[in-house]
């Protein structure tokens, strides 16, 4: 039985699994779940609960808590002094202090550091994203393996109960002396290979539903009820123009590019220690009335008045060969920044050529399968049936058409899961839905 859903409800589901750190709508999905509502229903629940997803956002969500912190000045200084021996002055002594002092960037400092933090911040949400793409990939790449070992299964055991029904013929003819022995003992033990492959689809099934699990953050154990194939979404494979979208919207592309950002501001806030930092204070003083003899008998102007101080500071920047070395070392990371982007863009076209050149090969591979060896298999076997039934053909020839078409059918179910998991690929390659569905946003 095919694994059930609406498809409004796996949608509402998807969606709530695109919100954004606070809440809000994301960006539209960027893979598609070509109308199967149980796929989409299963992505959904990976991206909302994988721990690798989870830990993702949560690394973009302290990236961007860090742009605050990186435009902000510099705590500012309270201090207070209070005077053991206070200095005389000559409107009384002073006895405390309060002292306040803000330190100022030179020009420009904070606001690169911002760009830089936005920068990082970026570079995690799209991190997250690549983290959100790799795990649909293996997602789809777990449920089509699984739709192709459900359709061997359910080709095993029409093999089966194909081959029970010659061993009864076989047994008919055996008994009425038309036939020989050896025919059902053949027959026999073709029923138990087929028995045996059965287990062995039955293990490798286990193995998939298991990391189907994991992926979506369900107990390992879980039953994963049969997964049906569906229909085959046509795929148009225009190179250049994928490229293009690939350059426009991978992850790992956008990541790179705000790397070379980041490398640039850092180069300039490099450049920027050559200037010195500011400070600026003010201070307070508290001054008693004059009780000396000459204080008291002639008190002078403004006696006791407290004190009021501004005071300007600024750094030397002298140790320049400290500023160079950072200058020098801003440049280097910009370089690699940049030669991660030459990567990130070869990735690219080396992912969409070779996805390319699988997707349409598979494509005419099943385009020979299905308008040819499919239907000339049956013939032979449909054939070697009517032969064996008059007594004309043996039960070897028979044997032979059966295990040819079983063949065929299990290639053809292998070939339609690589080209489903082809399209997983092709649209990890470019980071955008692919083939794009209407209504898909």
């Amino acid at each position: 039985m095919a694994i059930k859903g609406t498809f409004a409800g796996a949608l509402a589901l998807a969606l709530s699994a695109l919100s954004g750190p606070d809440g809000a709508a994301a960006q539209e999905p960027s893979y598609t779940s070509n109308g199967d509502p149980a796929l989409a229903l299963l992505i959904a629940e990976a991206l909302e609960g994988n721990p690798r997803v989870l830990g993702a956002l949560s690394e973009a969500r302290a990236a961007r808590a860090r742009i605050a912190q990186a435009s902000a000045l510099p705590d500012p200084m309270l201090g207070f002094t209070q005077h053991l021996r206070g200095p005389e002055t000559r409107v009384g002594p002073q006895t405390s202090a309060v002292s306040l002092s803000q330190a100022f960037p030179w020009f420009g400092t904070l606001s690169d550091r911002r760009d830089i933090a936005e920068a990082e911040a970026g570079g995690r949400d799209e991190a997250y994203r690549e983290q959100r793409a790799e795990i649909v990939r293996q997602v789809k790449w777990a449920y089509y393996d699984l739709a192709y070992l459900d359709e061997a299964l359910r080709i095993t055991d029409e093999e089966e109960q194909l081959l029970r029904h010659y061993e009864g013929l076989a047994q008919a003819r055996y008994s009425q002396g038309f036939g020989q022995q050896q025919a059902v003992l053949k027959l026999q033990a073709e029923v138990t290979r087929v028995l045996s492959r059965r287990r062995e689809l039955l293990r490798q099934r286990t193995d998939f539903e298991a990391a189907l699990n994991i992926l979506a953050n369900r107990p390992v154990d879980a039953p994963v009820p049969a997964v049906e194939m569906g229909e085959r979404p046509p795929a148009q494979v225009d190179g250049e123009r994928l490229r293009e979208t690939g350059l426009d919207a991978r992850p790992e592309v956008m990541r790179a590019r705000l790397g070379i950002e980041r490398g640039e501001r850092a180069v300039g806030l490099a450049r920027r220690r050559y200037g010195p930092d500011f400070s600026i204070g003010l201070a307070w003083g508290s001054v008693l009335e004059r009780r000396d003899e000459q204080g008291r008998s002639a008190p002078p102007p403004d006696n006791g008045r407290d004190s009021y101080s501004l005071t300007l500071g600024a750094s030397i920047p002298v140790f320049r060969s400290s500023y160079d070395a950072g200058v020098r070392e801003a440049r280097a990371r910009l370089s690699a920044a940049e030669e991660a982007y030459r990567d990130a863009v070869n990735a690219v076209a080396l992912d969409v050529r070779r996805t390319a050149f699988r997707l349409t090969t598979i494509e005419d591979q099943l385009g020979l399968f299905e308008r040819a060896l499919l239907p000339q298999a049956e013939q032979a076997l449909s054939a070697s049936e009517e032969a064996y039934s008059a007594g004309v053909g043996g039960v070897l020839e028979l044997l032979d058409s059966e295990e040819i078409l079983l063949d065929v059918r299990l290639g053809l179910a292998r070939m339609r899961a690589d080209y489903m998991k082809a399209l997983a690929d092709m649209e990890r390659a470019i980071g955008s839905a692919f083939p794009e569905e209407e209504g898909s946003s």
